[in-house]
């Protein structure tokens, strides 16, 4: 059920709601950049040579997590 209240004391939650929102968004597109980065990274191993299960073995991952990784 919706409040029409305006206490301070909602209207700071509210406040503290968009401010973590507005971290989150942040986050996101940081978190996209750093995988279009890191798929590049791979692009380039395998085109001078190193095949998916080398890549995946020196991350410590799956080769499947490698595949995931170019396709994302």
């Amino acid at each position: 059920m919706a409040r029409n209240d305006d206490t301070s004391e909602h209207q700071e939650t509210f406040r503290r709601l968009n401010e973590v929102r507005a971290e989150a968004l942040k986050h996101a597109r940081l978190a996209q950049q750093l995988a279009s980065e890191r798929r590049g990274i791979i692009q380039s191993l395998i085109k001078d040579g190193y095949s998916q299960a080398d890549i995946a073995r020196e991350m410590g991952v799956t080769r499947q997590a490698v595949q995931k990784m170019l396709a994302s």
